[in-house]
């Protein structure tokens, strides 16, 4: 593929972390530094769905919109927010090779948010909207557990705390 230095400009950015860590928040402050901000929690509710776990066949849907926009906002050389969980490094690498034909490496934005925060935030959730999805104790402890944090060893990784 011949890549554009437009699109070799472009910087990526995959906001990692647990449900309640703060990854929508951290993607709105660089949305507002110019960033287009993709979110898997709006897409999903755009599709109606307004618990957790969201189906699978539904989370392949979100994901399949969500690296399709990714492609052509790179290609036109935009920085990009991808705010979703990114909870295992197999999810974070299958869109580092996603970007990698245009010469991009992704740095991921870890949200390393105490356990008890992230607990108490999700307990306050109402269903509100899609930043807002009520997500029960049991599974955010599941989700908790469940987390690979990124090594260093994955590329560039920025820890927010």
């Amino acid at each position: 593929m011949d890549v554009s230095e437009r699109e070799r400009s472009a910087r990526v950015v995959l906001v990692c972390g647990p449900a309640g860590s703060g990854k929508s928040t951290h993607a709105l402050r660089l949305e507002r530094e110019g960033f287009a901000r993709l979110s898997f929690d709006e897409e999903a509710w755009r599709l109606g769905h307004r618990t957790h776990p969201v189906p699978g066949p539904v989370a392949e849907v979100v994901h399949a919109r969500l690296r399709e926009q990714l492609v052509a906002l790179v290609g036109q050389g935009r920085d990009v927010v991808v705010d979703t969980s990114f909870w295992s490094r197999a999810a974070r690498d299958s869109y580092r090779a996603l970007v990698a034909p245009f010469g991009l490496v992704p740095v991921v934005h870890h949200l390393a948010t105490p356990r008890d925060e992230v607990l108490r935030r999700l307990a306050r959730r109402a269903g509100t909207g899609p930043h807002d999805v009520v997500v029960p104790p049991d599974l955010a402890r599941d989700y908790l557990e469940g987390f690979e944090p990124p090594d260093p060893d994955e590329g560039p990784v920025v820890v927010v705390r």
